[in-house]
């Protein structure tokens, strides 16, 4: 009998982790296990991509806290074999479920993001106030996955212990990414006629992407090269950077477009010139990987955490300092001129497939569930 193993999140909206949650789900079934997916609520785009064999739950609840007893019931009955959850507020109503059970399933919490800048950047008292309160909760989980060695780090600066701690990257190459990537686009960007380079950026609009710092560096780029420059996504920020843009001469549509949130991103990285990540930091750095997927070259600002070990010191794409438009422009210019080959970032991309993650993941539960390991 299939060992069934629980993924529990909040809803699946169009975030980072959300999307990393539908590859590790993909990644486990394929390696012969049941997945029940829990969400607090069900909604997000993200949900019409899961498989139809992921069993999909929803607690129906409007708001995360109500979640709890809901959670509650579900985990005993559920006689899963592991839960997995991720992003802090959902992986305090995992544990509190959990320990309100009282059962010796197995729970891995994960953190996707830096902490520690989130605390000097929200304005919001929870979110200063929840990561100190991380390392009396994740005591009592049995494993903290830290997507990044750096997230690793900065968990252990809040003060949780790193014999908790396991780096496990995000699964993000499957064939599904690789095919999507092939699909058309109508944009008349990447028309058969246009000859004219898109530069791309793709995140939510907000303070942490630092598309403003894009912007300013692909005015000094168009000073030296025509091109085009797309940032795929919404958010708060979309006002701003559009008020920006046209400061800086550039023409809303001509030179610079924001086609919003788009379920399939690797079409229009595979046809773009190169992805570039401006953000001011980052857990992992998802996009860095799906461009080099589909072979497209990278500019990613040395931020932390995530584009380093992805890039390997610069190694697969230029590395430039945060919130440095001069830099920026000159690194984009020369990966223009020289980009780094298809295949070798295709290569170091298949380090990041669901497959090899999902297993990491069982290695991992493996310590605490012994028979979980059998199928791998």
């Amino acid at each position: 009998m299939s060992k069934k193993i629980t993924l529990f999140l909040s809803d699946l909206s169009g975030g980072g982790a959300e999307k990393v949650f539908v590859n590790l789900a993909h990644g486990l079934l394929d390696l012969g296990y049941n997945i029940d997916f829990v969400l607090a609520r069900a909604v997000g785009p993200y949900i019409r991509q899961l498989d139809e064999k992921i069993n999909l739950i929803d607690l129906k609840s409007t708001k995360l806290l109500l979640s709890l007893p809901k959670l509650h019931q579900y985990l005993k009955q559920a006689n899963s074999s592991l839960i997995i959850s991720g992003l802090e507020d959902t992986n305090l109503i995992a544990l509190c479920a959990k320990l309100s059970v009282n059962n010796n399933t197995p729970l891995i919490v994960t953190v996707h993001n830096a902490l520690t800048h989130e605390i000097r950047h929200s304005n919001s008292l929870k979110r200063k106030l929840v990561p100190y309160l991380l390392p009396f909760f994740y005591s009592m989980v049995d494993a903290v996955v830290a997507v990044s060695n750096g997230v690793s780090s900065d968990l252990q600066k809040l003060g949780v212990k790193d014999n908790k701690i396991q780096v496990i990257y995000n699964p993000i190459v499957n064939s599904k990414l690789l095919s999507k990537a092939s699909s058309e686009i109508l944009h008349p960007w990447f028309s058969k006629k246009a000859k004219v380079p898109v530069i791309l950026g793709v995140g939510r609009l907000t303070e942490q992407k630092d598309f403003r710092t894009l912007l300013r560096a692909f005015a000094l780029v168009l000073k030296e090269k025509t091109c085009r420059l797309m940032i795929l996504g919404e958010g708060s920020e979309l006002t701003n950077l559009v008020e920006l843009g046209e400061y800086l001469g550039l023409s809303l549509n001509k030179d610079f477009c924001f086609p919003g949130f788009t379920q399939n991103p690797y079409a229009y990285m595979s046809q773009a010139s190169m992805l570039v990540l401006s953000s001011k930091w980052e857990g992992f750095g998802n996009v860095l990987v799906e461009a080099m997927a589909v072979g497209t070259p990278v500019v990613a600002t040395d931020c932390n955490y995530g584009p380093n070990e992805i890039l390997v010191d610069g190694e697969y794409g230029e590395l430039v300092p945060v919130e440095n438009p001069q830099e920026m422009s000159l690194a984009i210019l020369r990966t223009l001129e020289m980009p780094c080959p298809r295949d070798r970032l295709q290569a170091r991309a298949l380090d990041f497939s669901e497959k090899i993650i999902a297993q990491k993941y069982i290695q991992l539960a493996s310590k605490f569930s012994p028979d979980l390991s059998a199928k791998i």
